[in-house]
């Protein structure tokens, strides 16, 4: 083959696995939407078999004969080519050491345990889910084994979500924030408690799915290519390329933020997927380029914009217009202190900014523990609920507002957790670097997301995963990645809320 020929080539394999990856998607999203409960078995089927032929596909001799041609010829690649050609062969080469039976195995298995552990949650019964929980612990640590050897397997799949993550790297991480964080808390927890009872409104359903596409319009979303459903545990999923994204959330009627604010989290993760450039559709870099990059742009849309002060101010005559008997007699000042209310509590999703990486430690300190073989799955939920009372204070009623609150470890994604409080960390500088040419409060007291937007767009969106994330927030801030700007932002934002001084 000449070297077009094998550039067609490329192309057209990228198509076929994003068809793939576009069926496998609309079956996770329908099962965790609305199918009937039941139907599990027969999406394992289906899956079991797509999964045998997207193995087929990606060691096949053809494909392999085909990217190391390419890569022989680096030299003669454009910067997509060569990235493309990288990513692929990253994938291949670690598929190949799975053996097939195991791997799709292990795909039939996070359906299964998906939907076991929606029933488990249902009921509040970890029992139902552990067995499924010790398989999917076992298979990762034979997929870490096969795929780096070398590595420990946590290691490996911290880095599978953040390029270049392990647990020293965490650890670092975790420990500068503890440092500023629980100081900080303590400081809080002795001043009087902002109220939150406006949020609290009994608000039904219906009413709460209207402002829910109110606020996807308001930050910009395209709603002819991103749907939004309703699940248990709100994610977003893109399917087989930016051309096609769906959100979930799930409607509270005692907690009028819950919705709100998922909605703007996984409306951050729908900007950035598309977002990117048009010339990325059906191939491997059309995709975020590491989950800390996408949870800063998930966190960064919930957080530090949703919950400033000025969008508030545009944001409370909507929900007067549309919740008018809930919203008498409070103003965009008690909405911006009750959507930011910081008080220890049990549902991650939903705790406030100030006290949500503490949420995440514990997720960090029992996955690292399971993975090394420190913790037994059995002990999970007692030792959750130890860790919940000496980190936060709280004490865990049940296995539903306890161990089994998310649905990430249902999914194989464990060393997934470390990456949303690194989108905060992230996020923050980003912060920062915006506003050297943006009015980041001006606009968002006009609800006007267009500038930020196309901020994002530019430096972060567009690329998908052409650069790595090292290199990518390099290029975007400047500088290296500091927790410390991230630690300030909460210190200037908290004492400020709750009239604190810190000591110097």
């Amino acid at each position: 083959m000449d070297l077009q020929d094998a550039k067609n080539r490329l192309m057209t394999l990228q198509k076929k696995n994003a068809a793939y990856e576009h069926a496998l998607d609309l079956l996770f999203y329908d099962g965790a939407t609305t199918a009937p409960k039941k139907t599990a078995e027969n999406r394992e089927q289906t899956i079991g078999i797509l999964s045998e032929e997207i193995y087929e596909i990606a060691t096949g001799a053809e494909t392999v004969s085909l990217l190391e041609y390419l890569d022989a010829h680096r030299d003669e690649l454009d910067q997509k080519e060569k990235r493309m050609v990288e990513l692929l062969i990253k994938n291949i080469r670690e598929m190949q050491k799975i053996p097939m039976d195991e791997y799709i195995a292990y795909q039939q298995l996070l359906v299964e345990s998906d939907a076991v552990w929606h029933e488990a949650k249902e009921k509040s019964d970890f029992a139902m889910f552990e067995p499924l929980l010790e398989k999917i612990v076992a298979s990762m640590k034979k997929i870490a084994a096969y795929c780096a050897p070398e590595k420990e397997p946590y290691d490996y799949w911290l880095n599978e979500f953040e390029e270049g993550m392990d647990r020293e790297r965490c650890d670092a991480f975790f420990e500068t924030l503890r440092a500023h964080i629980v100081p900080l808390i303590r400081k809080v927890q002795e001043k009087e408690q902002l109220s939150c009872q406006m949020l609290l409104a009994d608000v039904p359903d219906y009413k709460q799915e209207k402002l829910a596409y109110r606020l996807m319009e308001i930050i910009g979303l395209d709603l002819g290519h991103v749907g939004l459903g309703t699940t248990e545990h709100p994610f977003t999923a893109s399917m087989g390329s930016h051309l096609d994204e769906r959100i979930t959330t799930h409607y509270r009627r005692d907690n009028l933020a819950s919705s709100m604010y998922s909605v703007i989290h996984e409306g951050g993760h729908a900007l950035y997927d598309t977002g990117s450039d048009r010339s990325l559709a059906f191939t491997v870099l059309d995709c975020g380029v590491s989950m800390g990059v996408h949870e800063s742009q998930s966190r960064f849309y919930e957080n530090i914009l949703g919950r400033n002060r000025a969008f508030c101010r545009y944001l409370f005559p909507i929900l007067e217009e549309l919740f008018p008997e809930q919203m008498e007699g409070y103003d965009a000042e008690d909405l911006y202190k009750a959507v930011n209310r910081a008080e220890p509590s049990l549902i991650r999703t939903e705790s406030d900014e100030l006290t949500y990486c503490l949420h995440v430690m514990i997720r960090y300190e029992l996955e690292k523990r399971v993975m090394a073989g420190e913790l037994a799955v059995h002990d999970l939920p007692g030792e959750w609920n130890r860790l919940y009372k000496e980190y936060l204070g709280v004490d865990v009623p049940d296995d539903k507002r306890g161990v089994l609150q998310d649905s990430h470890w249902s999914g194989g994604m464990i060393g997934y957790f470390p990456t949303y409080a690194l989108g905060n960390a992230y996020g923050a500088q980003f912060l920062r670097k915006m506003k050297e040419t943006v009015d980041v409060d001006a606009d968002l007291e006009k609800g006007d997301f267009s500038r930020i937007n196309e901020w994002n767009r530019s430096r972060i969106w567009q690329y998908g995963s052409l650069y790595k994330p090292a290199v990518l927030f390099e290029m975007v801030t400047g500088e290296e990645f500091d927790p410390t700007v991230y630690t300030t932002y909460l210190e200037e934002k908290y004492c400020d809320l709750y009239g604190i001084e810190m000591d110097a």
